[in-house]
């Protein structure tokens, strides 16, 4: 009955500006020194690059012979030799469900590992989109290579990934790494922007839609712009084609997350669930992006784990917010943030203990009464918290 702002529904969507997505600390407008880009991924940013359609996995399996056959002596001839985590006796067969040679199943999986955000999905479906995976590309303005990289950008991002003495777009080993690069970049920038409350979405869609058409772009709608849509809804229509590529498969939150997280406050009343709702304040329904607490003004808020204080500040909607990272689990980052603070106890960089006390429960920002608004941010998205903390609640 009590809270802060409204993030949209579906929760990995865009959404109202002023609301938030996850991992954002704030959301009123940031200083623009914590938006700032590299040099090389503005330079690199490719909002004027037109985008071609290639032939995409359905035609590549119209001819399963013929890459059959040429697979292997493509890729080393390309390449120079086998992906670093090739071993003899491995399969090279092509692999039926995306039409491509599954021996490229270890680069793209190495390209993704520069970041959470991209998986190997995430990159072959890219690919898959602009050029169908043919190498032999060279429209009007220069893109050359199965990710079809203009010479600009193939000077920042492009390196001789598979140390054959060449870096070349052309060379498939290379291309997949140099894309990683790209797209891991991007999405720094954008998680960046998601957290100082400059746009709101899911960080995939938002990481596709600036390498569609740029994150000043994105950063000025707010969400995935109107002209990045059509690019975003094709590449992610190709991930469930290219998703064996993947490490592993995302993890049953509820059931990872178990006793992993101490109570937040003394005592755990619920007065507002995860989910979908209508905004006591707006009346807007969305997605409620955390669990409310109802405590007494005044109440100690405690970290739930070990870990960084990312973020402790005034914000517009969620009052005094705290958010702290705790690192990693099974790979994926994990987050709380506690909001509507009266008070806060920490500052942003300071290490933190589980049961240290991060403020007092107040009712600061979009809020009815003193209660504390509670996040988890599991690999970038929202999180139901309670199957976090049944074991301390």
């Amino acid at each position: 009955m009590n809270d802060e702002q409204a993030v949209e529904t579906p929760p990995r969507d865009t959404a109202d500006r002023d609301t938030l997505p996850p991992d954002t600390p704030g959301h009123e407008d940031p200083a623009p020194a914590s938006r700032a880009a590299p040099e090389a991924a503005t330079a690199a940013s490719p909002a004027a690059r037109p985008r071609r359609k290639g032939p995409g996995a359905f035609t590549l399996l119209v001819l399963p012979g013929l890459l059959t056959l040429s697979a292997v002596a493509g890729l080393l001839a390309l390449t120079g030799g086998f992906p670093p985590d090739w071993t003899e006796g491995e399969s090279t067969r092509q692999d039926a469900a995306s039409g491509i040679d599954e021996t490229y199943g270890p680069w793209l999986r190495k390209a993704a590992d520069a970041c959470t955000v991209v998986t190997a999905s995430v990159l072959a479906a890219q690919i898959d989109q602009l050029t169908g995976w043919d190498d032999d590309t060279g429209g009007p303005s220069g893109e050359r290579g199965i990710a079809a990289f203009t010479d600009a950008e193939w000077r920042t991002w492009g390196k001789d990934d598979d140390g054959n003495g060449t870096s070349s777009p052309r060379d498939r080993a290379d291309a997949i790494m140099a894309l990683g690069r790209q797209d891991c970049s991007l999405a720094r920038e954008v998680t960046d922007l998601r957290t100082d409350g400059t746009v709101n979405g899911d960080l995939v869609d938002l990481t596709l839609a600036a390498y569609a058409v740029g994150t000043d772009a994105v950063a000025e709608a707010g969400r995935v712009p109107a002209d990045a849509r059509t690019y975003l809804t094709e590449v992610k229509a190709l991930f469930a084609t290219y998703e064996e590529f993947d490490r592993e498969d995302l993890v049953d939150d509820g059931a990872q997350a178990n006793a992993i997280l101490a109570a937040p406050v003394t005592t755990l009343t619920v007065t507002s669930p995860y989910g979908s709702r209508k905004h006591p304040l707006t009346g807007v329904t969305k997605l409620h992006t955390g669990v409310d607490f109802g405590a007494p003004r005044g109440a100690q808020v405690s970290a739930a784990r070990d870990g960084q204080v990312v973020f402790a500040a005034m914000t517009r909607a969620y009052g005094n917010r705290v958010v702290v990272d705790h690192g990693t689990i099974e790979g994926k980052r994990l987050q709380t943030t506690y909001s509507h603070l009266s008070r806060i106890d920490v500052t942003a960089g300071q290490s933190v203990r589980t049961g240290t006390s991060v403020g007092l429960v107040g009712s600061t920002g979009l809020s009815t009464g003193p209660h504390l608004h509670f996040e988890v941010i599991y690999d970038g998205y929202y999180t139901d918290p309670q199957p976090w903390l049944t074991a301390s609640g």
